[in-house]
């Protein structure tokens, strides 16, 4: 985290158009892209903020990033005032603008700041370790696609192209292979057989959208559990970090999750005896998220949930073995041949998903 001290945090703050008096500012919370902090105020009766500065050199287009977030978190909000009970300030994101009405500020040396409403009295986690959790994650995520599925105007802004095109990710990885920059190819061919087997099944989801099968939605694209805030009852409370919302397919989101979610070990976990999908995790996450979705996805969608499963362990063991035949350039690594460690931990997931897949879909197919 960079430092910035009191007097700059608060110089900043004044930009934006808080209710309130700047007390103090302090970093806050263990996220690795964007530098975040707690603005607290002086009053009892007025809400503390979140103060972060934007990492404009992972997000290229952050003035479109923040009108994408703009755009959800409003139509979100607008629905969520027509719902008896409902407390938008803590169910969504508020962002909270400049004094001239921007969504962001930029200060003198480039850099991208923005505000939002502090959500209080919550909750996260990163591991999933009960069913309750996984069917509360599921329904938030599958709320959040459920509740953009109508939000009307033009596309959402492409803030990272190609981010899970799985093509785009295979021919750099034979591209990688053939550079061999740091001679790591010839290490690995169990592993270079393991993609090739499957390169081809691996692309169902786009061949689908190119036949007009599925639709493009507004996806979250990284619903890791940890993205979730719960409340004090572990119930579901918001969905956050909304950097990567943009266009995609419903299978990007339920995925992942089932990545992230229904693991039983770490996600670079070295003893691969370890790592297995809990079926019961996945029946819990897929309830959640079906009971929200059932009636906005189409039936070629909720007849792939299952397989969307099998492509996340795969398309991010891809990316660690990329980086790894690269020379671990993108990944951060805490020791040689990590990112070898990860994508096999990844594709004893996929082993074990493939094992479960016919279970998969008939849980699918139950909830639907």
């Amino acid at each position: 985290m960079t430092n910035e001290n009191m007097t700059d945090l608060k110089q900043i703050c004044a930009q934006f158009d808080f209710k309130g008096t700047f007390s103090k500012a302090f970093p806050y919370g263990s996220g690795h892209i964007n530098d975040t902090y707690k603005v607290e105020t002086i009053e009892d009766d007025e809400y503390n903020y979140i103060l972060q500065r934007v990492n404009h050199h992972v997000f290229k287009d952050v003035p479109g990033l923040m009108e994408n977030i703009e755009r959800v978190t409003s139509h979100i909000r607008e629905k969520m005032e027509g719902i008896e009970g409902a407390n938008p300030d803590r169910e969504v994101l508020t962002v909270i603008k400049t004094l001239e009405g921007n969504a962001y500020h930029k200060d003198v040396e480039g850099n991208f700041w923005r505000m939002y409403i502090f959500i209080w009295d919550n909750r996260s986690y990163d591991l999933v370790d009960t069913p309750e959790k996984a069917y509360e994650g599921g329904s938030m995520f599958g709320k959040f696609q459920a509740m953009l599925a109508d939000l009307p105007g033009k596309p959402l802004n492409d803030t990272i192209p190609n981010f899970h095109n799985i093509e785009w990710r295979l021919d750099t990885f034979e591209a990688t292979l053939k550079k061999d920059p740091v001679d790591r190819a010839s290490q690995i061919p169990e592993e270079i057989k393991f993609v090739r087997d499957r390169a081809e099944e691996m692309k169902t989801i786009l061949k689908l959208g190119r036949d007009g099968l599925i639709p493009q939605r507004i996806t979250h694209n990284d619903t890791k559990f940890n993205n979730v805030l719960l409340d004090q009852n572990d119930k579901g409370l918001c969905v956050i970090d909304l950097d990567t919302v943009m266009p995609g397919y419903v299978h990007y989101d339920f995925g992942d999750s089932i990545r992230t979610s229904t693991n039983t070990a770490a996600e670079d976990e070295a003893d691969l005896s370890k790592v297995e999908m809990d079926i019961n995790l996945f029946e819990a996450y897929a309830k959640g998220f079906l009971e929200h979705t059932r009636d906005t996805l189409n039936e070629v969608e909720i007849d792939h949930l299952a397989f969307a499963g099998k492509l996340f362990p795969f398309i991010i063991g891809l990316r660690f073995i990329t980086d790894h035949v690269d020379g671990d350039n993108y990944f951060k690594i805490h020791h040689e041949g990590h990112n070898l460690q990860r994508a096999r931990a990844q594709f004893k997931l996929l082993q074990s998903m493939e094992r479960q897949f016919g279970e998969m879909k008939a849980i699918v197919d139950k909830w639907r």
